[in-house]
Formats: structure tokens, C-alpha cells, sequence
């Protein structure tokens, strides 16, 4: 009798979540559902299965199962937020503090380095932020990014990119982080994209402010890498 062998079952994608900044996570400088309808299609084409979630809090009480969370929002202390909006939701808190905790990858994206400012986890997670009074930013125009670690898998092999982009300076960062790439305002380097590895694995990328930042296959070879890195895929 001649027996057949099964074929393996294909594995199943790795999965996604993006917060997509709405609501007090909006704000009038970013088309935050442009922008993550670009990541979500940069990582679909890698091979993702990628949800969008126009409500941040909610997105963090669904990570159950997520291989990666990438957040694209803005600053919901920005303006006009009393105590009682300072106040992170318990159940995303829990949320993202349990996903944390299990090593769910994480993507910070543009002006996630000031979101998210309800949850200490987040800010320890990725390892700066954009502070008000101190960090600025020139107008927006063409960008060189230099890659200065070319070791790491995130920028193996990529001298550098060159997007439309802002360029984020005089963030805090703190010391533990490894800075990949960089870019330069008025004579001075500034972090452009660095990972962290503790808590979970963390990118933090500083570009992305519009969609026009992802028309460079550079940015979007760096967002997929970043991904797949973050979330050991």
C-alpha cells in the first residue's frame, strides 16, 4: 500500500496592530489614517496580517495574539487636557503592559514619540520622546537620513535614505538605546532611528510625517525590517 504524506500546513502570517491616532490622539499637522493606511500596506506586502484600529485605546486591549503593535499617534496632552484627561484607560493600560510583558514587538512611528503619555510602560518601552519646550523641528522638506550602524538587522547594508520628511531634533533619548541612523539640522547630528531591547524589542523611527515620507522605498524597506526585527519574525 502506498501512502501519501500530508502536505504541512502553511504558518500562519505574523499579525499586526496599528493605533492609528483619532480623536484626543489627533491632531491638525498629521494625516495619521494616510499614514497607517501606507505602513499597513508596506507590511501586508511583506507577508502581515496587519488590523488598523482608529481607536488607540481600544487597539491596545486587542493585542492578545499580536506579534507587533505600531503606533501612529499624536499627543493627547497637546492642548486643553485637564488632570481628568491625564488619566490612562485601565484596560489599555493593562493591555499594553501585558503585551509588553510577554515581548510583543513594538514600531514607534513620528509623532508616536509624543503619544501614548497616559502609560509610563510606553515611554520606558522606546526609550524617548518628543519634549514640549525642548524639542522643535525645521519645515518640512527633503531629508537625508544617514545610517550610522550598519550592523544591526534594521540597517544592515543601508548606507542611508532620503525621504520628505520633518526632522525631529533635541529629542530626549535616553543612554541605553542603540541610535542606527541620523540626521543633521544646522550642524548638529540628532537620532533619527535607534532600537531598544528591554523591556521588548522596540523601533523608534522619527520619519513618517505624511505620505509622502513612504513614497521612498528606502523608508518603506526600513519600516518592513523594523517589523520583522521588532517582533522576531
Amino acid at each position: 500500500m502506498v501512502t501519501m504524506d500530508r502536505p504541512e500546513a502553511e504558518p500562519a502570517p505574523p499579525r499586526a496592530v496599528i493605533a492609528t491616532g483619532t480623536g484626543r490622539y489627533a491632531d491638525p499637522w498629521h494625516p495619521y489614517p494616510e499614514t497607517s493606511a501606507r505602513i499597513a500596506a508596506a507590511l501586508r506586502s511583506d507577508g502581515w496580517e496587519v488590523v488598523v484600529d482608529d481607536d488607540v485605546d481600544h487597539a491596545l486591549t486587542t493585542l492578545d495574539g499580536a506579534d507587533l503593535l505600531v503606533v501612529n499617534a499624536g499627543d493627547p496632552w497637546r492642548e486643553g487636557a485637564t488632570e481628568l484627561d491625564r488619566r490612562a484607560d485601565p484596560d489599555a493600560d493593562a493591555g499594553l503592559r501585558a503585551a509588553i510583558a510577554r515581548g510583543i514587538g513594538l514600531v514607534a512611528v513620528h509623532a508616536a514619540l509624543s503619544t501614548l503619555r497616559d502609560h509610563p510602560a510606553w515611554r520606558e518601552a522606546i526609550g524617548g520622546e518628543w519634549a514640549p519646550g525642548v524639542s522643535w523641528h525645521p519645515p518640512i522638506g527633503d531629508a537625508g537620513v544617514r545610517v550610522v550602524d550598519a550592523t544591526h538587522p534594521v540597517t544592515s547594508g543601508m548606507p542611508g535614505l532620503d525621504v520628505f520628511d520633518e526632522r525631529y531634533c533635541d529629542l530626549v533619548v535616553d543612554p541605553g538605546v542603540r541610535v542606527l541612523a541620523v540626521h543633521e539640522v544646522e550642524g548638529a547630528e540628532h537620532p533619527a532611528v535607534w532600537v531598544r531591547e528591554q523591556p521588548t524589542r522596540a523601533v523608534v523611527s522619527s520619519l513618517g510625517h505624511d505620505e509622502r515620507s513612504y513614497d521612498s522605498p528606502a523608508h518603506v524597506a526600513l519600516l518592513q525590517r523594523a517589523a520583522r526585527w521588532a517582533a522576531h519574525v
